[in-house]
């Protein structure tokens, strides 16, 4: 058993021992009208077991069930933290987990207003503890849409807030929680290469983008299956080279 919140303290005292642990970052906010408020903590916190069922030695923690969505507040049932919170949230998680003997740390973030507060919360934890090693899936609904063929989705790549690869992730993983029947989008007009930054009521006046409708299982579970082998690679990448990652020729001058 590798997920904390089942374990007992004897469970965890003689049972394996954890030099890593991977956290879940989600958020409960609307998710267009066919996908569950949860969608993104129920996606990520998955993603993490299944990667730690291939892991040796990584401890599954808690996952963070609320986020920061501010922007999409405009859409009832969105619950939110502030940015600050957040931050103080993640800090004092990975403070505890450091100061419980574990460094090595995976940040499996479900959600688009996660990205800079774990950021910000990461830089902090590693100034004050400068051995820690902190590593981030950031956007999982980008890094699949680049490891997949060019010709898995059939509208933007698949992108979107509970659009056809967020939809198809959520068929693969909780299909008992999604209401197909209801899955309508937009794909909205946004520029190349310059960010905006949007509320989602300017985008879609439907909860999603994208096109959800064209969602389907086998898509998310090649999702599911590319995301999960692609950080285990990583993580057993990392581990074989104990998690040094700086060229000899960047080492400082000794004397």
């Amino acid at each position: 058993m590798s997920i904390l919140q089942k374990m007992t303290g004897h469970q965890y005292r003689t049972g394996p021992k954890f030099d890593k642990a991977i956290i879940a970052v989600g958020s409960c906010e609307n998710h267009g009208y066919h996908l569950p408020f949860g969608t993104d903590t129920f996606v990520s916190s998955m993603l993490a077991e299944r990667v730690a069922e291939q892991v040796e030695g990584l401890l599954v923690l808690p996952p963070v069930n609320v986020g920061m969505s501010q922007h999409y507040a405009h859409f009832p049932f969105s619950l939110t933290l502030s940015p600050e919170t957040l931050i103080a949230v993640l800090k004092d998680i990975l403070e505890s987990t450091v100061r419980n003997g574990i460094e090595k740390i995976f940040i499996m973030n479900g959600h688009d207003g996660n990205i800079a507060p774990i950021e910000i919360a990461a830089r902090a934890i590693k100034l004050a503890h400068p051995r820690a090693k902190i590593a981030t899936l950031d956007a999982w609904w980008v890094t699949a849409g680049k490891l997949l063929p060019k010709d898995t989705f059939a509208v933007w790549n698949g992108l979107g807030h509970a659009g056809e690869g967020e939809t198809s992730i959520g068929l693969a993983l909780f299909p008992e929680l999604i209401q197909m029947e209801h899955a309508k989008g937009v794909v909205p007009n946004l520029p190349e290469n310059i960010e905006i930054k949007w509320n989602f009521a300017e985008l879609t006046n439907t909860g999603a983008t994208g096109d959800p409708s064209k969602a389907t299982a086998g898509k998310g579970q090649k999702m599911v299956r590319v995301l999960v082998d692609e950080v285990v690679r990583f993580i057993r990448e990392m581990d074989g080279r104990n998690w040094q990652y700086a060229s000899p020729e960047s080492a400082l001058p000794q004397g």
